[in-house]
């Protein structure tokens, strides 16, 4: 293993752990899915007026907007603002508002009244179900103007009417609604009705992506390598994990348990390797990397071939290479040398063949 392997991983680690995160609480069995702490929680940038939130009740808030991207675990942040609360023995309702028919939304949320002079059997809808409860309302923002309207009046009073009714039904029920952008955003793309922003808006909880939070990728990797146990024991080499470190992770956790998923069932060894990556996820490592520890480069070998390249992107300013790389001139001529003793076409570090007086080729390792 190179040393610079950790160093990256430590850099990454040191940009994850720029906000502040709420004091470490174990998300509890019901959310047992990710086995982690809630250090997935961010304060939005209005959270209280930027002051402290620790030691904050914020359980007793009744509606609560959570933003972010498709995949993070919104729901079961939702979840663990449930489980948290006093309504933690009611029931949580979780309702995905860009599935539902416009024509039957208002028989979704609020119900139907029963007619029983037309047939027409009755039945509570989501707000009545999540009576002393949670409704999860997610992507809210995907709902019409018209149905945003008719949910903003639900919101304000908690009262509904069932369609075909003629009186409201009170309702005591926590709202949460997810959106994977912030309100203000939306508002301004007129995706949100203004009168909905401002009374979702206030106590606005960020949950960010999985690549702000680079220190619990191992962490839910072997929560997912875990649940698979009593089909199969696997762990991860030190290059796969370091790969799944590096990785964007555009899909957030719900990309990185697929791809556990799909490992689980293809992988033959015990060890999950790099090479048993995707290639969207270990493609620029594989490339990078792989070369190097085949040919056992060194890391002066490394630290040539990276000083040339850096060179180049100063338009050979050494003066300016010596300020990005934060090295002197002294240990940049060092490493341009190097880089230099290596034969055309041949990478430095790699082992290369001579041939001794007896003409018998002889393997001289590269100059470190």
């Amino acid at each position: 293993m190179f040393s610079h392997r950790g160093l990256l991983s430590a850099s990454l680690r040191a940009i994850s752990g720029h906000f502040r995160p709420f004091p470490a609480v174990w998300w509890s069995s019901r959310c047992s899915r990710f086995v982690t702490h809630a250090r997935f929680l961010q304060p939005g940038p209005s959270w209280f007026g930027g002051r402290s939130t620790e030691n904050r009740n914020v359980s007793g808030v009744l509606l609560r907007p959570l933003e972010g991207e498709s995949g993070v675990g919104k729901e079961l942040v939702a979840r663990q603002i449930h489980d948290l609360s006093r309504r933690r023995n009611g029931p949580f309702v979780a309702v995905n508002c860009a599935a539902l028919v416009e024509t039957l939304l208002e028989a979704e949320l609020f119900g139907i009244e029963e007619r029983t002079a037309t047939g027409v059997r009755g039945r509570r809808g989501k707000f009545e179900h999540a009576d002393r409860g949670t409704l999860f309302l997610d992507e809210v923002s995907e709902l019409s103007p018209q149905a945003q309207a008719k949910l903003l009046r639900a919101i304000q009073d908690l009262t509904v009417e069932r369609v075909g009714g003629m009186g409201g039904h009170r309702v005591d029920t926590r709202i949460v609604a997810a959106t994977n952008r912030g309100l203000a955003t939306l508002v301004k793309q007129r995706l949100l009705r203004p009168d909905l922003f401002y009374r979702l808006s206030g106590v606005e909880i960020r949950v960010p992506p999985l690549r702000e939070r680079r220190g619990d990728i191992l962490e839910l990797t072997q929560h997912f390598l875990e649940r698979h146990r009593s089909t199969r024991v696997l762990t991860l080499s030190d290059a796969a994990a370091e790969a799944l470190v590096t990785y964007e992770w555009p899909g957030n956790v719900r990309e990185l348990e697929r791809l556990i998923e799909g490992a689980v069932a293809l992988v033959e060894s015990d060890v999950i390797e790099m090479e048993d990556l995707p290639l969207t996820v270990g493609g620029d490592y594989v490339s990078v990397l792989m070369p190097s520890v085949r040919r056992d480069d060194t890391m002066r070998a490394w630290g040539s071939r990276y000083a040339t390249l850096v060179l180049a992107r100063c338009h050979g300013n050494k003066r300016e290479t010596c300020r990005v790389l934060g090295i002197s001139y002294h240990t940049l001529a060092s490493y341009l040398k190097n880089a230099a003793a290596a034969p055309e076409g041949h990478p430095v570090g790699a082992p290369r063949v001579t041939s001794d007086r007896k003409g018998t080729p002889d393997l001289c390792a590269a100059e470190a």
